[in-house]
């Protein structure tokens, strides 16, 4: 069976993504625009429009594409921004920042999904302003810092590292918290990375980001 990807991408925006409040033009515009399915395992074709997490393997999911959207217009991404995208994953949410930002760092702890990402974001001629590296967020020391900072995966607690990467005024967008309340958040450097404003946007349940889960907790 032939699947209309056009199509299916279309009702995925009205039909989800949409109606879980995303109205920001430009989010829309490039949601509605990206070949999805082009950064999604072959095996999962043909739900790449679907309201479900899609495994990529190493444990990692891809994000729902309600998320994804939420998430994208919480940074509020203008032209001359640059992004720093913590789980590269698929590297769809790669393309989508490359499409929104100037441009895009995009760290991946896993080599084989940073290369397979780097391979979809050439295959699709999107990303030329992406660059992709293999590293550890929880280690990762980077010589500059950024406008905004994406992470795609969840954090028991925010590293303070990662409001350091923020530039003053800079915003975070990461899901804090345990399972099975989660929440997303948008954190804006304020001058002090030790009191940043916190906005609360939504409940949702993602994958720990490796090293950043709860602490085993221990009875007696």
């Amino acid at each position: 069976m032939t699947i209309d990807y056009a199509l299916a991408r279309e009702l995925m925006v009205e039909q989800q993504v949409r109606p879980w409040e995303v109205l920001d033009a430009a989010v829309l515009e490039v949601i509605g625009r990206l070949p999805r399915e082009a950064f999604v395992p072959e095996a999962q074709r043909a739900l790449a429009y679907a309201d479900i997490e899609l495994p990529l393997g190493h444990g990692v999911r891809m994000m729902k594409p309600v998320v994804e959207g939420r998430m994208l217009q919480a940074l509020a991404l203008q032209p001359g921004d640059s992004v720093l995208e913590v789980g590269t994953g698929s590297g769809y949410v790669t393309a989508c920042l490359g499409e929104l930002a100037r441009e895009v760092v995009s760290i991946e702890i896993q080599p084989e999904l940073a290369a397979a990402a780097r391979r979809h974001l050439d295959a699709a001629r999107l990303g030329t302003n992406v660059r992709i590296e293999t590293a550890d967020a929880l280690q990762y020391a980077p010589t500059r810092q950024f406008d905004a900072v994406c992470v795609t995966a969840a954090v028991d607690t925010v590293p303070t590292r990662f409001l350091e990467w923020l530039r003053p005024g800079g915003r975070l967008f990461v899901v804090r918290g345990r399972a099975p309340v989660m929440e997303a958040v948008l954190l804006r450097h304020t001058g002090d990375v030790n009191a940043p404003a916190v906005e609360s946007l939504f409940e949702t349940e993602l994958e720990y980001l490796r090293g950043a889960e709860p602490a085993p907790q221990f009875s007696f």
